[in-house]
């Protein structure tokens, strides 16, 4: 990063401070209140996915937890504790896993390239390979097996967020959460609903479906 990028990092920011004022003189004051945002977004940490641009959200209403390739891993704590927040503080409705075509991590995982201390994240991403080979494996052009994979990717994350016994105790709670799954098109700026939605632990086979009291 040149002096001249980081410096304009700087002015920007002054710039977009008058701009929002001059837009809204409370702006900064009612973000000061604090924050209930509707929705957790889960998406991945490429720079070209920025969450509250691409769904035209303003500051404060998109509380949002990023990492490579969108990753629900249920040993992550930071993950979990974003999850838990979100849920049972801010009482969002809405959880949206938002993966992307063209995910490097998701490339990375086709492949056997060691990389470094990442190749134990990408693993994870490898067994979601392993879990939906027999439909991949028959998907001879690339890149669609590529965007297929990102799409069975973020749907298997969609999954293991319904499994957790944060969401499950909100629904036992009879708490308004639904779970979606997107994928995001950088070269058309255009979101897909994939389908994947979760709104009750019924939507789970019933192995997953914790027993929890109330």
């Amino acid at each position: 990063m040149n002096k001249d990028f980081y410096k304009n990092l700087l002015d920007n920011n002054k710039k977009w401070v008058l701009d929002s004022l001059n837009t809204d003189p409370n702006f900064f004051k009612k973000l000061a209140n604090g924050q209930q945002p509707p929705v957790l977004w889960i998406g991945c940490a490429d720079s070209r996915v920025p969450a509250n641009e691409i769904i035209g959200a303003q500051p404060g209403e998109v509380f949002v937890h990023r990492n490579i390739a969108n990753m629900v891993v249920h040993t992550d704590m930071n993950m979990l504790s974003v999850l838990d927040y979100a849920v049972n503080v801010l009482k969002v409705k809405h959880v949206i896993v938002c993966g992307h075509y063209g995910c490097g991590g998701v490339a990375a995982a086709m492949g056997n390239q060691h990389i470094g201390l990442i190749d134990n994240w990408i693993r994870h991403i490898k067994d979601v390979y392993r879990f939906h080979n027999d439909e991949l494996d028959t998907i001879k052009d690339e890149k669609e097996r590529f965007d297929r994979f990102v799409e069975l990717n973020v749907m298997e994350q969609v999954l293991d967020l319904a499994k957790t016994s944060i969401v499950q105790s909100a629904w036992k709670k009879n708490q308004e959460l639904s779970i979606h799954g997107w994928v995001y098109g950088i070269d058309s700026g255009i979101i897909k609903d994939l389908g994947a939605n979760f709104s009750c632990d019924k939507d789970l086979s019933e192995v997953y479906q914790l027993d929890i009291k109330q």
